[in-house]
């Protein structure tokens, strides 16, 4: 097949974004498809047969978009682009939202999936978003609430989770309910923390606009103006879930994330998210996003791990190709 050059015009911070640190973006774009990048001013140059190109070519646009509206540009964004230029079902959406709360840029979803998701958020008073660890579930639940308190169209942001490590008796931990809820909300925190900031995020929960609770001490309460996301719900007992979704008070809306594959209760069947989704997913006013191993963004290990529990759990073994696509070469 002829290799052939054509060339991308583009300005500095859309350069900066393809390039990446120490040119590691074009590396892993360039291992990819097995073209050969080049920057030689103004843009960037791209050598190879006319398929590897067009695939290329279509991974550095997604990385231009996401530039254009802000975002920081990572290595998981080059991953997904070239996730989807294979045809993985990664991919970035043709116009996905942007949430300008990120303290290093506006967050912008990485993939397909994460694009139907905020959808999913902006247009149901009840979502649900599950699926495996590294796919972005509980981060982007938690950047959409802090976009909607920033926008003041929330007063509250209450977080959720069950505490399924100490039985629910938090009792035998020191301290305050913060302090004896914060160690089962780590995760929210650090996705807080990176979205709005550390001082931020203590200032909102000093004056109450930020609010976090185990499961149990959502009895007897009614929500109202408020975002809730309930975290870890594959660890609520139906009776549990039942509770915490009919919390929602005027102007409230919530989310559920969870990953069904990781159930820490004693009785998996008691699970209250499977339940839950089986019995709501028709429900006018509520949505649901199934996040799949492809879908995993945090890391290219993370999704052959992934992989490697579904393909156990369904009594097989994950294919050659799918344990690291990267190293598998179409032309061997």
């Amino acid at each position: 097949m002829a290799r052939e050059s054509e060339f991308l015009a583009l300005d500095d911070a859309s350069l900066r974004a393809v390039i990446g640190p120490n040119s590691r973006h074009v590396a892993l774009i360039e291992d990819a498809f097995k073209v050969l990048i080049e920057a030689p001013g103004g843009g960037v140059s791209i050598n190879g047969g006319a398929r590897d190109r067009a695939n290329a070519r279509a991974v550095i646009a997604g990385l231009i978009t996401r530039a254009e509206k802000g975002a920081e540009v990572n290595e998981a964004d080059v991953r997904a682009g070239i996730g989807q230029a294979r045809g993985v079902g990664k991919g970035f959406s043709n116009d996905p939202m942007a949430l300008p709360v990120g303290k290093r840029g506006a967050i912008v979803p990485k993939t397909n999936a994460q694009a139907r998701y905020l959808d999913i958020l902006a247009n149901h008073e009840l979502s649900f978003g599950v699926g495996p660890a590294g796919t972005g579930k509980t981060f982007l639940a938690a950047a959409y609430g802090a976009s909607l308190l920033r926008r003041g169209q929330v007063d509250r942001l209450v977080i959720t989770r069950p505490a399924v490590e100490a039985g629910e008796k938090l009792g035998f931990l020191p301290g305050d309910l913060n302090e004896k809820v914060d160690p089962y909300l780590a995760p929210i925190w650090e996705a807080l923390n990176d979205i709005l900031g550390a001082e931020d995020v203590q200032r909102r929960r000093d004056k109450g606009e930020i609010e976090a609770a185990p499961i149990a001490f959502m009895r007897g309460r009614t929500l109202s103006h408020a975002f809730v996301i309930v975290d870890e719900a594959q660890n609520t007992s139906r009776l549990q879930m039942k509770m915490v979704l009919t919390r929602l008070g005027e102007g409230a809306r919530m989310v559920v994330t969870g990953d069904p594959s990781q159930i820490d209760l004693l009785n998996p069947r008691d699970s209250g998210l499977a339940h839950a989704l089986r019995i709501l997913r028709d429900v006018k006013g509520v949505g649901v996003l199934e996040f799949e191993a492809q879908d995993v963004v945090r890391h290219a290990m993370v999704e052959r791990i992934v992989r490697a529990y579904d393909a156990d759990a369904a009594g097989g073994r994950p294919k050659a190709d799918l344990e690291d696509p990267e190293r598998k070469d179409p032309g061997a």
